[in-house]
C-alpha cells in the first residue's frame, strides 16, 4: 500500500466512524422492522402503523431548525450569552444551560451538534481544556433532560403526546417532578466547578437577519400547531415545505432524516410485534409489571425513541412510560443518540482524554438516573 493510500485510509476512518454513529439507530431500526416482516406478511394493516402527525411535526420542526442554523442564529445567541461571564463556573453554567434550553426547541441531538463545538471553542480559548470531560458530559445530560417539560421538547414526547392524546396540563403535571429534580442535579454538579478567573475569546458571529428570524419563528410556531391538534398535519406540512423551498431549500439537506427513518421503521417493528400473539402477550405482561423500570431498562439497549414507539403498543400507562423514555436517555452511551453524538465529538477534539470522559460520563449518568428513578418511584407511591 502506498503512503498516499495509507493517508487516505487514516483520514477517512474518523469520517466513517461519525457516519456509523449518525446512522446507527436507523440501521438497527430498519433491520428489526425487516425481520418482523417475515413473520407478518405485508397487508393493508401496515398503513395503520404510521403516526403521520408525529412524522410531519418532526419533519417541519427539523427543517425550520436547520434554517435557523443556516443563518447561525443559535451559535450567535449562545456566544452572546457565554461571553458575558468572567469566571469558569459561570461559563460552565452558560454552556450547559444554553444546551438545556436549546434542546427544548431544537431536540437534543441538534442542540448538541450546535453547542458542543461552542463548548470546545470557549474552553480552548481560555486554556481550560482540562474541563472538557465534565462540560461535555453536562451538556449531554442537559440536552437529554432539557426537553422533558414540553410535548415538543424531545422526539419521543411528540410521539407519545400524539399517540395517547395527552392533555397539555396533564403532560406538564407528569413531567414537572422529574424535570425539577433533573434541574437541581445539573445545577448541583455545576456548583462544584471553581470560580477561576478566565479570559474568553470566541470568533464573532454576524448578526442574523431579523426578518428571517421572525419568519422562521412563525414557521416553527405553525409546526407546533400539529402537536396541539389546531391544524391538520398535511396543511402545515405543505405550508412549511413551500415556505422553506422559497426561503432556504438547503435546509432540507440538513434535516435529520435518520430520526424520521428510525420512527417509521419502529412503527413497522412495533406494529408487527403487536400482531404476533406470543410476543404481544409476553411484552404486555412484562410492561405491566412496571412501565417505568422496563422502559428505563429498554432505553439502555435500544435507545429512548425506539423504546417509546415499541412499548406504547403494550401499555396504557402513558405517565410512567413518558417519564421512563425521558430519564432513560441517561445511562449507557446508546441510551440516547445524543450520547453517541457527544462521545464522537469529544473523541474528535481530545481523544487522549477519552478514558477520563467515559469515567465522568458513567458516574454522572448512572447517579442521575438512579436519583431520578428513585424519586419517580417514591412520587408514584405517594400519589
Amino acid at each position: 500500500m502506498s503512503t498516499k493510500t495509507a493517508k487516505i485510509h487514516i483520514l477517512s476512518a474518523p469520517v466513517l466512524g461519525r457516519r456509523v454513529v449518525k446512522n446507527l439507530m436507523p440501521i438497527v431500526a430498519v433491520t428489526l422492522a425487516a425481520v418482523t416482516c417475515f413473520f407478518v406478511p405485508f397487508d393493508k394493516e401496515y398503513l395503520g402503523y404510521f403516526n403521520m402527525s408525529t412524522l410531519a411535526t418532526l419533519f417541519c420542526t427539523l427543517a425550520v431548525v436547520s434554517a435557523f442554523k443556516n443563518i447561525r442564529f443559535f451559535s450567535w445567541l449562545a456566544k452572546k450569552a457565554v461571553l458575558k461571564f468572567g469566571n469558569l463556573r459561570n461559563t460552565v453554567f452558560a454552556l450547559v444551560f444554553v444546551t438545556y434550553f436549546g434542546s427544548m426547541v431544537m431536540a437534543n441531538d441538534m442542540a448538541l451538534i450546535t453547542f458542543l463545538p461552542l463548548g470546545y471553542i470557549v474552553l480552548e480559548s481560555c486554556e481550560r481544556k482540562d474541563k472538557m470531560p465534565i462540560v461535555f458530559v453536562l451538556q449531554n445530560v442537559a440536552a437529554n433532560l432539557g426537553g422533558m417539560l414540553t410535548p415538543f421538547g424531545n422526539p419521543q414526547n411528540i410521539y407519545l403526546y400524539s399517540h395517547y392524546g395527552i392533555n397539555p396540563l396533564e403532560f406538564l403535571k407528569i413531567m414537572s417532578v422529574p424535570c425539577a429534580v433533573a434541574l437541581l442535579l445539573i445545577v448541583g454538579v455545576c456548583l462544584f466547578v471553581k470560580k477561576d478567573k478566565i479570559q474568553l475569546f470566541a470568533p464573532q458571529e454576524n448578526t442574523p437577519s431579523a426578518w428571517r428570524c421572525a419568519v422562521y419563528a412563525l414557521l416553527f410556531a405553525l409546526s407546533l400547531l400539529i402537536v396541539f391538534d389546531v391544524l391538520p398535519w398535511y396543511i402545515v406540512l405543505a405550508a412549511v415545505t413551500v415556505a422553506m423551498l422559497c426561503l432556504d431549500c438547503k435546509a432540507f439537506a440538513k434535516v435529520d432524516y435518520g430520526l424520521l427513518i428510525t420512527f417509521a421503521a419502529f412503527f413497522v417493528f412495533s406494529g408487527n410485534l403487536s400482531r404476533i400473539d406470543a410476543v404481544s402477550a409476553f411484552l404486555s405482561d412484562l410492561v405491566a409489571k412496571s412501565p417505568l423500570l422496563v422502559g428505563v431498562a429498554s432505553c439502555q439497549f435500544i435507545s429512548n425513541v425506539p423504546t417509546a414507539v415499541l412499548l406504547s403498543r403494550f401499555t396504557a400507562n402513558y405517565s410512567d412510560l413518558l417519564v421512563a423514555v425521558n430519564i432513560g436517555g441517561l445511562g449507557t452511551p446508546i441510551a440516547s443518540l445524543a450520547s453517541l453524538i457527544t462521545l464522537n465529538e469529544f473523541r474528535k477534539h481530545d481523544a487522549p482524554a477519552l478514558k477520563r470522559y467515559l469515567a465522568t460520563f458513567f458516574a454522572i449518568n448512572f447517579s442521575f438516573l438512579a436519583v431520578l428513578v428513585g424519586t419517580q418511584l417514591l412520587w408514584s407511591m405517594a400519589l
